[in-house]
């Protein structure tokens, strides 16, 4: 029993032995007096079980079938023994046209040991940084190193942009390195895309800062003398912290990208490049949010190609 079934039951208990009148116990239990009559009369004929719901122990009537449970689980077990519950569910809807709730599917997954729970894990202690307003106001930039394609290719770097404002991912490319060359490049693509960022966010890696003491203080790195001509703010963190919202996006991009990429084939840097325009939209949809003001703050490219082609030559 739990404790309103003891509550009840002592109330009824009393009413029997004619300690209390069935009114003070409709007070205490908050029911009608004829509902305690009720319960005083299977009382008598039943006891102390009488008071327990007659429908505990017994399944749902709008349960899920336990073949549906089976077969999530083996697709799991088979397919996405590594995924969380909000993808792997995703997969099962569209890939395998199961219909069951993402909260029903977790539970699943925390009973068969596929998933551990957030409560049960060590907490983190971070303090967030308010977003900027707009869109293309900050631009977050960062390499991140991983064996993207398990092993079916060498190691190789993805390059991330995603909006301070709005969480949105606005450029992705692979290369073998992190070096100015490649973000050259991919900051050329994002330029003839999305037009001129007011700022960049980076880390203090050598492609955005000069870390050697002796050098004169307006002595700028290649990509630093690009963003210069170009009129785009370089801001370079003092932590990886600072630079938050892309830390945890190539964290996410690690799980998600990875797992989207095994599903699709795709095996080499030239194939992931050509598909990852599919991959942002979907990501977008899902995870971006909308800005606290609808103004676009990035600036159309009043250079021409050739210009740029000077610009970004090395």
């Amino acid at each position: 029993m739990n404790d309103k079934e003891i509550l009840k039951l002592g109330a009824i208990r009393d009413v029997c032995e004619k300690r209390i009148r069935r009114e003070d116990a409709a007070r205490v239990l908050s029911l009608s007096v004829r509902q305690v009559q009720r319960l005083v009369t299977r009382f008598r004929q039943y006891g102390a079980a009488s008071v327990v719901h007659q429908r505990r122990g017994q399944s749902s009537s709008n349960r899920i079938n336990h073949s549906v449970k089976l077969r999530c689980l083996a697709l799991i077990r088979e397919h996405y023994a590594d995924f969380g519950p909000t993808l792997a569910h995703e997969k099962l809807t569209e890939c395998h046209d199961i219909h069951v709730s993402v909260e029903t599917l977790r539970q699943w997954m925390i009973a068969d040991g596929f998933w551990v729970p957030h409560a049960k894990r060590k907490p983190r202690v971070y303090q967030p940084r308010y977003r900027r307003d707009c869109l293309g106001e900050l631009i977050q930039i960062d390499g991140s190193h991983h064996d993207w394609f398990e092993g079916r290719s060498s190691k190789c770097c993805l390059l991330v942009y995603i909006d301070d404002a709005t969480g949105r991912l606005m450029k992705l490319r692979f290369s073998e390195t992190e070096s100015a060359f490649d973000y050259m490049v991919a900051t050329r693509e994002y330029i003839d895309q999305h037009g001129k960022p007011t700022a960049f966010y980076s880390d203090r890696h050598a492609v955005f800062h000069v870390s050697k003491r002796d050098a004169q203080t307006d002595r700028l790195t290649q990509f630093g003398r690009v963003l210069q001509d170009l009129n785009i703010e370089l801001i370079c963190a003092n932590s990886s912290q600072a630079k938050g919202r892309v830390e945890r996006a190539n964290k996410t991009l690690q799980d998600r990208l990875v797992k989207e990429m095994r599903l699709q084939g795709i095996n080499t840097i030239e194939q992931a490049n050509i598909w990852l325009p599919d991959f942002i939209t979907d990501f977008n949809r899902r995870f971006a949010k909308p800005a606290r003001y609808p103004k676009d703050m990035h600036r159309t490219v009043r250079e021409s190609k050739d210009e740029l082609d000077d610009i970004f030559a090395w």
